[in-house]
């Protein structure tokens, strides 16, 4: 479409706001349709294998086989989300080695994971899938998690970390995170969760599904609202996800999915300055911020068995995202930005005469993979070969229109008021990869190539500039495995990391370029998994990323300011460790212990290359050899529980996150804004209890998350911000 036309199709209004039912109507609707659904008795003549028939991709699988993956991988399977009850993803994925999840909100809306000491913000080096499709509203143009289904939806968690991530892409200097939802049942089949707790917590949301004959569905249903981690905060959220799958014959199945997400937060994005968290922590003095978001997704997925021996898979995708967020600061420093908004005269006029700033956004995403599998014997050895190509669009209208008062929600007229930006950013983008399995008895080895080409445009409608760049890049890989012993696999493996810069970084608002290459490293591992014996196994990894170029921010806030500059080399290598135990299969006793741990030493996380401080008035200082921002050297989560022969479980978490530093230039003391300094470590506990009632198919369930109610620091980058006080929490399950 041409910047005309879509400038023809646009809104009248700056605000991309879209007519849409409340959540609080979207929860009734949620609930309604449950049970409604759960009503419908099921077909004598249903297929008790749907689930086989539907076609979804995977990174990893139901569960990793010793020589299934070249490289580190981790599942997080239904057993462990539904035995800790996790409220937020952000939990969820902390239990995966290498995984930092910053908190923001409290919520886990907006998720920030960093992977192997790699910048957590807003989650840009990591690739999220949804049964194998990009749930990023922009994956190339501008991976930012401003969106993130509730982990309710998913029934297990999929992390790929090594050479296996060039099947995917584009990104994999980190991880693939694939999020797999529910298979639709044989058999009518659902369950119903509702909770409540403190911060106004409440929560209900459920699942139902069946299969007729050749056609079967699966809905999800989710709402859910709470206050956030500090004062002047409250979110509503509702999610609803619809599946089906047909069985067009022996060979040929077709998945149709749609989901629609609903939030409305009173959220802001400034972080305190010291002062105020000094005189409490908890404060939050923007009470008039807001943001309103809605997401519409859709895809079909076409699975035909040619032979036993190979699959054609097809996915088409669209998503529209629209997003207003309306605040009055972008971070600490702007208290508020009074260059823009003169008549304010500072923080005592906050609720009175201070104007506001609308973040307004549109995302609309397109893309066909289709892809092959085929097993084959050449060289006279056993060969799974894969190879897929992609296209794939992205469209993104933006606005900024400051309102005149703290509650404006339209651009204002006269003084600084009104438009400040109407850009359009789009990406088009082509890729194509190929990878080989060879399994020769006790080795496999596993090489792949993935291509990338990406086409950038972006367009400023008030001056009418217009900018165009193109980024290529070939990303080989490969990893092989050996069975040293009995269920006992060393792997390694070696790929290029890559992750493309998005539309405002390669391009300016001018139509100028921007001289800064695309995110390359080369990453490497070497590890050994293993199953020595029932209820035992753990997985040992040792990596190493080289960035020949780092992207990082030019300063270490968000907001006004936070361009994108190339670090050169750094480099980031360290030891990871996952692993489960259970009591059975090893002794006889009458209960059942089980504990889980995974743990990142991050050695090593340095600017290597010749490289000086991008903090304001530091140009001068020299930080080749300081650590990298936001890369704390240790992390752990260990859980402890018991199941016993009456229903109940117990289980106790301890997370623990050691120190790191917010600027490059290591620095220590926190300084005025709140923005840069040392943010200390901290260990958190979380105790969760769930009890199967004898006399229903039902759970009752009792949580604490953060138990002693610990006040840490959780993030800086836009001034001080605490991690979530304790929540109590308590609910029931139906399964039906």
């Amino acid at each position: 479409m041409s910047a005309t036309a879509r400038q023809a199709a646009r809104p009248s209004r700056p605000s991309a706001r879209v007519l849409v039912p409340r959540s609080a109507l979207l929860g009734a609707a949620v609930t309604a349709a449950l049970f409604a659904a759960g009503s419908v008795q099921a077909d004598d003549a249903a297929a008790s294998d749907s689930d086989e028939l539907e076609p979804v991709i995977t990174v990893i699988g139901d569960r990793i086989r010793l020589d299934s993956i070249p490289g580190s991988g981790t599942v997080i399977d239904a057993g462990i989300l539904t035995e800790s009850r996790v409220f937020t993803i952000n939990e969820a994925l902390r239990k995966v080695p290498g995984v930092f999840a910053r908190d923001e909100e409290g919520l886990g809306l907006r998720p920030n994971l960093g992977i192997r000491g790699l910048n957590p913000t807003r989650s840009s080096k990591v690739l999220l899938l949804e049964d194998g499709i990009p749930i990023a509203y922009a994956p190339y143009g501008d991976n930012a998690t401003y969106y993130h289904p509730p982990v309710e939806r998913f029934e297990r968690i999929e992390v790929l970390k090594g050479s296996g991530q060039i099947a995917y892409g584009p990104h994999t200097v980190g991880a693939v995170i694939n999020y797999i939802t529910p298979p639709v049942p044989g058999d009518r089949a659902g369950r119903l969760v509702a909770s409540f707790g403190n911060k106004d917590f409440r929560e209900i949301h459920g699942q139902v599904g069946d299969t007729f004959g050749k056609t079967g569905f699966i809905a999800h249903g989710t709402y859910k609202e709470t206050d956030g981690a500090r004062d002047n905060m409250h979110f509503e959220v509702g999610d609803i996800n619809l599946k089906a799958v047909h069985e067009l014959s022996e060979q040929q199945a077709v998945t149709v999915r749609a989901s629609y997400y609903d939030e409305t937060s009173q959220v802001t994005y400034s972080g305190l300055t010291l002062a105020e968290w000094q005189a409490d922590p908890y404060q939050n003095p923007f009470r008039n911020d807001e943001m309103d978001a809605q997401r519409f997704g859709t895809s079909v997925t076409h699975r035909f068995a040619l032979s036993p021996a190979v699959t054609f898979t097809t996915n088409a995708y669209y998503t529209y995202f629209n997003r207003d967020w309306w605040r009055q600061s972008s971070n600490s420093a702007q208290r508020p930005n009074d260059a823009s908004d003169p008549v304010c005269a500072g923080m005592a006029n906050l609720l009175t005469t201070c104007g506001n700033e609308g973040r307004l956004r549109q995302f609309w995403t397109a893309g066909l993979e289709p892809r092959v599998s085929m097993q084959h014997g050449l060289f006279g050895v056993d060969n799974v070969a894969e190879a897929g190509i992609r296209y794939h669009f992205e469209d993104q209208f933006r606005i900024q229109a400051n309102g005149d008062t703290p509650s404006a929600r339209d651009p204002g007229t006269g003084r600084n008021a009104g438009i400040r930006e109407d850009s359009d950013r789009t990406v088009e983008a082509m890729s194509a990869f190929v990878q080989n399995r060879f399994d020769f008895g006790r080795w496999t080895v596993t090489p792949g190539v993935r291509f990338e080409h990406v086409d950038y445009e972006r367009t400023d409608n008030l001056t009418g500039a217009t900018g165009e760049s193109t980024v290529d890049e070939v990303i080989p890989g490969i990893g092989a495995t050996f069975e040293a012993l009995p269920e006992t696999v060393l792997f390694a493996g070696v790929h290029r990391g890559f992750a493309p810069p998005g539309v405002a970084d390669i391009v300016t608002a001018a139509g100028g370029s921007v001289d800064l290459d695309a995110e390359l490293s080369w990453n490497y591992e070497l590890g050994v998994r293993a199953n020595p014996r029932d209820g035992l196994s753990y997985e040992v990894t040792l990596f190493r990323m080289d960035f020949e170029n780092q992207i990082v921010p030019a300063s270490v806030a968000g907001g006004s300011g936070a361009t994108l500059t190339s670090a050169g080399e750094t480099l980031q290598q360290g030891l990871e460790l996952a692993g489960n135990a259970s009591s059975t299969g090893l002794v006889e006793w009458p209960v059942e212990i089980f504990a889980r741990a995974a743990y990142t030493w991050l050695a090593d996380a340095e600017y290597v290359g010749e490289r000086y401080s991008n903090v304001t008035g530091f140009g001068a200082v020299k930080v080749t050899g300081n650590r990298l921002p936001y890369a704390p050297e240790h992390l752990f989560s260990g859980t402890i529980g018991l199941r016993t022969g009456f229903g109940l479980e117990l289980s106790l978490e301890g997370v623990y996150t050691s120190s790191s530093f917010t600027d490059d230039l290591n620095t220590v003391a926190i300084v005025a804004n709140g923005q840069r300094g040392e943010m200390p470590g901290y260990t958190i506990w979380n105790l969760t209890a769930n009890y199967d009632l004898p006399v229903c198919n039902c759970t009752v369930f009792a949580t604490a998350k953060n138990l002693g109610d610990r006040l840490y620091v959780a993030d800086m980058s836009r001034g001080l911000i605490p991690g979530m006080p304790r929540l109590l929490q308590a609910g029931f399950e139906i399964r039906f």
